[in-house]
C-alpha cells in the first residue's frame, strides 16, 4: 500500500515552523488560514481540511500518515477515516492518557483531552465541527500512559478502554480484527532516547521495545492509518528525537 504523507505544521492553533522542514515534494501540507477568535474554532479550521485529506487518501487506495504538533489532530484523522467508510480500532501510544475533560483536568489544557473527545466524553465542539461520530471505548487500546492525572487515572480505569501500561503486551495479545488506526505520540519513547519533548515524562519504553512492537503491528497487514504527534523541533538541537521518531514510524508502515 502506498503511504500518503500529510503534514500539519501546527501545535494546536499555533504554527510550529520547525515541522515544515520535514516536508518532501510529494507530501500534502495542511496549513489553512485560521479565523480570528476562539481556539477551538481555529482548530476546527485545521481539522476539517485534514479530515478531507485523509478521506481522499483512503478513497484513492493510499494509507494516510498524518504528522502534526499535537494529539488533537486525531479528531480530524478519525473523522476522515469515517468519511471514507472505515471503522478502525484505535491503538494510542502516549506517555499521557489524553483522557481528561474540563471536569478532571488540573490545567484545562486542550491537548490533554483528545482521546476523551474521540470517545464522546466531555467537550465535543471540535468533534462535532468536523462531523466525527464518537468511537466506542471498547475499540480503543491505550498503551503506556505512564503519566496520568489523578482523576484521569480513575476515569481510564472505570472506562471500557483497554489500558496496557506495558507496550510489549502488544507482542503477545491477539490483535482486534479489521483495520487499525495507530496514534503515535513520540513522547511515549524513553526520554533518554528522545528528549526533545514539550511535556516529558520520566521513563518510557526503549526504542528497541517500540521497534519490536511496531514490527509486529506492521506484519499484521492491518495498519490502515497512522498519526504522529511530533517532538518539539525547537528543543531538538542535535536532531536525535526527529531521527528516532521517524525511524520508528518507518518500521510501522514498512
Amino acid at each position: 500500500m502506498n503511504n500518503r504523507m500529510i503534514l500539519t505544521p501546527l501545535f494546536l492553533d499555533q504554527l510550529r515552523p520547525g515541522l515544515k522542514e520535514l516536508a518532501e515534494a510529494d507530501w500534502r501540507i495542511n496549513e489553512p488560514d485560521l479565523p480570528v477568535g476562539d481556539v477551538q474554532q481555529r482548530m476546527i479550521a485545521v481539522h476539517q481540511p485534514l479530515s478531507e485529506l485523509v478521506k481522499t487518501a483512503v478513497l484513492s487506495g493510499e494509507r494516510p500518515l498524518s504528522i502534526a504538533g499535537d494529539c488533537c489532530t486525531t479528531i480530524g484523522v478519525l473523522a476522515g477515516l469515517q468519511k471514507a467508510g472505515m471503522a478502525p480500532t484505535l491503538i494510542w501510544f502516549d506517555a499521557h492518557g489524553d483522557f481528561n475533560t474540563w471536569a478532571t483536568s488540573p490545567s484545562g489544557f486542550l491537548g490533554g483531552m483528545p482521546l476523551a473527545m474521540l470517545v464522546g466524553r466531555g467537550e465535543q465542539t471540535m468533534g462535532e465541527g468536523v462531523g466525527l461520530a464518537p468511537l466506542s471505548e471498547s475499540w480503543v487500546i491505550l498503551t503506556d500512559a505512564r503519566d496520568l492525572d489523578p482523576q484521569e487515572a480513575q476515569t481510564v480505569e472505570a472506562s471500557a478502554v483497554m489500558h496496557l501500561p506495558d507496550v510489549t503486551d502488544l507482542l503477545e495479545m491477539p490483535l482486534p480484527a479489521g483495520p487499525l488506526y495507530i496514534h503515535f505520540d513520540v513522547d511515549v519513547i524513553d526520554v533518554a532516547d528522545a528528549p526533545a519533548m514539550s511535556y516529558p515524562a520520566p521513563g518510557g519504553p526503549s526504542v528497541a521495545n517500540l521497534a519490536e512492537v511496531f514490527d509486529r503491528l506492521a506484519a499484521s497487514g492491518q495498519v490502515a492509518a497512522v498519526s504522529v504527534s511530533a517532538w518539539n523541533p525547537e528543543l531538538d538541537g542535535d536532531g536525535r528525537s526527529r531521527k528516532v521518531s521517524m525511524e520508528l514510524l518507518s518500521r510501522l508502515v514498512s
